[in-house]
């Protein structure tokens, strides 16, 4: 029993040891709303609440204002996460054309690059996939992401301590385009009744999420009411989004769990 509890103690001092030594890069599509700003402090705070961990090193760079890190500071960071943002993927703004070359270095390099929602459509594009407005219109709320017999491996890395990996796990959902071709040698690994790219992931370096793994309901329930005064959306429609924040529920800590050990390489 002791040496099982000492060996409990170590298990924990190197996985914390394992965390002090890391070091990740948010870059940041959107300007912080003053909601997000208000309750969170910015959406660098949001992130990091969900995907970091003690003992880590988080920078932000605004890349949607132009900055970016220095090539030759990539290699000192164990993963890059790419943001959400209410420009779209297949434009042509400067900022977006040096995010793309970023991003192509990086792959090059092998780097973990997590791409979440604009993230994920961009880093399709910088690889030579295609993206597009959603031939379906808006999604905007809690979907069911059903998961690819492919993604169960992954899955079982990535979500270890469950009896059982979901057949489907809901998300927060807020976009109007969508990837419509995977890049060369990708695998979509989950897909939902609206959107057919949901996942996809190259290698072991890169992971797409089309969803918000990262947003509360009460930043989604914001971002509705911004749409529905900028004219974006029709009332009916935001109505409907907001009962159904109502009533379902994400699965953030599944999708956290997911997101942590892609970065992290576990």
């Amino acid at each position: 029993m002791l040496m099982t509890k000492i060996m409990k103690e170590v298990d924990q001092r190197d996985h914390h040891r394992d965390h002090e030594n890391k070091r990740f890069a948010l870059l940041l599509a959107a300007r912080d709303s003053e909601y997000v700003k208000k309750m969170y402090g910015g959406y660098f705070n949001v992130f990091v609440t969900a995907f970091g961990e003690e003992g880590e090193r988080w920078d932000l760079f605004r890349v949607v204002d132009g900055e970016f890190p220095d090539m030759k500071d990539l290699d000192n960071y164990d993963g890059f996460v790419v943001s959400g943002s209410p420009y779209d993927a297949y434009g042509n703004d400067s900022w977006i054309i040096k995010l793309c070359f970023l991003l192509q270095t990086l792959d090059s390099m092998a780097k973990k690059v997590l791409g979440i929602c604009f993230g994920h459509q961009v880093i399709c594009r910088a690889l030579g996939g295609k993206v597009g407005k959603a031939y379906s219109g808006w999604d905007l709320g809690i979907r069911k992401v059903k998961i690819t017999k492919e993604l169960v491996p992954l899955m079982n890395c990535y979500l270890e301590d469950l009896d059982e990996i979901p057949a489907s796990l809901s998300i927060i959902e807020c976009h109007q385009d969508e990837v419509w071709e995977v890049p060369s040698g990708a695998s979509v690994i989950a897909y939902s009744d609206k959107t057919g790219v949901e996942m996809f992931t190259i290698e072991d370096h890169i992971l797409g999420i089309q969803g918000h793994p990262e947003y509360t309901k009460d930043i989604l329930n914001n971002i509705i009411d911004r749409l529905l005064n900028d004219h974006s959306i029709e009332r009916g429609f935001a109505e409907d989004a907001k009962i159904m924040l109502q009533i379902a529920e994400p699965d953030r800590k599944c999708w956290e769990k997911i997101c942590r050990n892609f970065l992290k390489g576990r």
